[in-house]
């Protein structure tokens, strides 16, 4: 009898603790608790978060892929400062891709699909929903509502952006949310959006999220104009 072969050995543990350094890392930059700017040792972090030095340097790796810090030489590491520049950057790329996505995603996405999304949009209007919900379910809607024309790569693309630009529009949000009006707003926006892509049509839908990616980058260069008034 032919002998047996070792069985493969996967690092499932040392992978999940760097998945969970990532996405602690990932919430306090977006909280604010690491502060835009702020430098900091990757031993000073592994300590914080009682883990080894190792999974801090691979979430840290993946945290500078999403342009949320950048790694010195050595040992330490900055949350990447908000910038006026790298934001217009962010949406330039996002209204090359995502308006096209959507000329395509409108004549493929089924009625079925829209449905749910529509009742995903009534949820945008709850009042008591955090600012988590709020960010976690708007990523959703946009990933659902483009993804039937979106390739892997599409994907790819379109997660790094919307990372980069989460701080951003937290920020907005976070501004706007104590207007009661807001939340009622951003149920209809995203209503539209779907009464947009019932029409099947292909220049209706890349208008409708070129619009909507407008809206929200003015939301974010308030946000960043309203910080910087703070801090100067």
């Amino acid at each position: 009898m032919a002998p047996r072969s070792a069985p493969t050995v996967r690092p499932i543990e040392s992978r999940s603790v760097t998945e969970l350094v990532t996405a602690e890392l990932r919430r306090s930059i977006l909280s604010g608790a690491l502060a835009p700017g702020q430098s900091f040792s990757l031993r000073e972090i592994a300590g914080l978060l009682n883990v080894s030095f190792i999974p801090v340097r691979e979430a840290l790796r993946n945290l500078e892929a999403d342009g949320l810090v950048v790694i010195q030489p050595g040992r330490s590491a900055t949350v990447a400062p908000l910038a006026l520049e790298d934001l217009q950057a962010i949406y330039r790329l996002r209204r090359l891709l995502e308006p096209d996505l959507a000329r395509r995603s409108c004549l493929l996405i089924s009625e079925a699909e829209l449905d749910q999304l529509a009742a995903q949009a009534v949820e945008f209007g709850d009042e008591d929903r955090s600012m988590d919900a709020i960010y976690d379910g708007h990523h959703e809607f946009h990933l659902a509502l483009l993804g039937p024309a979106a390739t892997t790569w599409d994907t790819r693309v379109l997660t790094t952006l919307w990372r980069a630009a989460e701080r951003y529009v937290r920020i907005g949000f976070g501004l706007l949310d104590p207007d009661p009006d807001e939340h009622a707003r951003r149920r209809r926006a995203h209503e539209e959006l779907i009464t947009v892509f019932r029409r099947r049509d292909p220049d209706a839908a890349a208008h409708a999220v070129f619009t909507h990616l407008d809206h929200n980058e003015q939301l974010a260069l308030t946000a960043l104009s309203a910080l910087g008034a703070a801090e100067g």
